[in-house]
């Protein structure tokens, strides 16, 4: 047996909802190699620089200084592990959803969702076209890796983040046919109308796994940095949702997985139980009063609003200027195609959207010295 085929072995047991490694369409051709072609996607994602800058990364709580505290990386190898947990009782292709899983906040952008939903007004406002960090996730790995690139990843696992957002929870996931020129579509549709994003349906049962563990790797983790940081009592919680789900999030991440398998074995879709499905809705509007409202302040928010518009605004006029950062840092190594097709609102756009917490944080404090001394 060739190396190659014994890479594949496991997919004669895979279920006959899976998808294959014969089934990935890239669009561009690739030289084989012994990897398949999911698992080689896994290497393009971990071995990207958007990927390295996960580690400091907002997932909820910003200025809480804790190293205890979730970060961005941590949130996602919690649903690669969820997902491949799912997906190995339902016998569905792992590396598929690891790809997915591995790669699917990488757009997220400095601060978490309050600055994404800064980002999308600055978006809106120079370039009227929405911005989503699951929109933003694929642009990196399409787009903007390796200095303009891309990495060529195929459709399944591009449109299996572009569907990733586990704000929407559904009690019944299902997988949707879809061309390349679906999946592209759906992407350049969700810059035009910000709706589109939640109507978004995943081309592959992996796909719908990944989105399901999204919320199952946030759920109850978010409760539990909370609690650590004193945001929440234990005994905040609400009973009809923990009473079906568990009190600590390993409680919670076992309920709903287990669930989820019980009632998904051999079938082409994914389903929670109607108990199940309606404590996590509870708890996740629990968590959305009490814990993403409270996360930060309000001097906090309106801290975060002028950083990105500030740096906008100096990148923006700046743009030409060799010693500007986005020019020594970003633009310098970017291809010609890239610097010649993408406006400088884009250019802009994308340079914040890629910067870790720290590292916006630097290029203000830069940014207000250099105002001082002028």
């Amino acid at each position: 047996m060739d190396v190659r085929k014994a890479m594949l072995r496991n997919e004669e047991s895979l279920s006959k909802y899976a998808t294959r490694d014969e089934d990935a369409i890239r669009f561009e051709p690739i030289e084989d190699d012994m990897r398949p072609n999911f698992f080689r996607d896994i290497d393009r994602i971990i071995h990207s620089l958007s990927y390295t800058r996960y580690i400091d990364k907002t997932q909820v709580f910003t200025h809480w200084h804790n190293d205890n505290v979730s970060r961005r990386i941590i949130h996602v190898q919690l649903v690669a592990k969820i997902a491949r947990t799912i997906g190995r009782a339902l016998a569905l292709n792992e590396d598929l959803i690891e790809a997915i899983a591995l790669g699917h906040d990488i757009g997220h952008v400095p601060f978490g969702h309050p600055g994404e939903y800064i980002l999308d007004e600055i978006s809106m406002k120079y370039l009227k076209e929405h911005f989503s960090h699951n929109v933003e996730s694929v642009r990196e790995l399409m787009i903007l890796e390796y200095n303009g690139r891309g990495t060529n990843l195929t459709v399944q696992v591009l449109d299996g983040i572009l569907c990733h957002n586990g704000e929407f929870v559904q009690g019944k996931y299902w997988a949707k046919e879809k061309t390349p020129e679906d999946f592209l579509h759906d992407y350049f549709e969700c810059y035009k109308d910000i709706e589109h994003v939640k109507k978004l349906i995943p081309m592959t049962l992996e796909g719908c796994v990944v989105r399901i563990s999204d919320v199952i790797g946030y759920l109850g983790r978010d409760i539990e940095d909370a609690i650590r940081l004193g945001v929440l009592k234990p005994e905040d919680l609400p009973e009809d949702a923990i009473s079906v789900l568990g009190k600590t999030n390993r409680e919670i991440v076992n309920t709903i997985i287990v669930d989820i398998i019980e009632n998904s074995i051999d079938k082409p879709y994914l389903m929670l139980s109607d108990e199940v499905f309606e404590a996590i809705k509870k708890l996740k509007s629990f968590s959305a009063e009490k814990i993403y409202k409270n996360a930060n302040s309000s001097e906090d928010l309106e801290f975060y609003k002028i950083i990105f518009n500030e740096l906008f605004v100096y990148y923006k006029e700046n743009i030409d200027d060799p010693e500007c950062s986005i020019n020594k840092i970003y633009l310098s190594s970017m291809t010609k195609k890239y610097l010649d097709e993408t406006s400088t609102e884009r250019k802009v756009l994308d340079y914040l959207a890629g910067m870790t917490d720290e590292y916006i944080l630097k290029e203000f404090d830069k940014l207000k010295k250099s105002k001082e001394q002028e």
